[in-house]
């Protein structure tokens, strides 16, 4: 219990951010000595071959001391790709979204976002 409480505490602020077949989570947390330190994690479900799923994760620390630097080059890579190649989203009714299935199939949804699940 007390490693539970020890990783709770250390959570400091989270966002997620649902970016098509993605989640993205960008949470602070704390050191021992009281530090702030940002993960980020991408989450994305992948299908197992009897059809179950599971949730992939990649994850990445980024410490303070990092920060300016690393933004400094994100910005760089988005600007140069946008630049390159402009994102055009594709038409999409507001109520629903079509995708395939794991098996191929067209499908239609309907987009829920989390706080709808409350």
């Amino acid at each position: 219990m007390e490693e539970f409480d020890s990783q709770k505490k250390e959570e400091i602020f989270s966002k997620s951010v649902r970016a098509g077949k993605r989640t993205y989570f960008f949470d602070v947390k704390s050191t021992k000595g009281n530090d702030y330190f940002l993960t980020i994690t991408e989450s994305k479900k992948r299908f197992n071959d009897d059809g179950t799923f599971r949730y992939e994760k990649h994850k990445i620390f980024l410490y303070k001391e990092d920060f300016d630097k690393f933004n400094e080059g994100l910005k760089e890579v988005v600007d140069f790709i946008q630049n390159e190649q402009p994102y055009t989203a594709p038409p999409v009714s507001e109520e629903t979204t079509s995708s395939e299935n794991a098996g191929g199939e067209k499908s239609t949804f309907t987009d829920v976002e989390f706080e709808d699940l409350k």
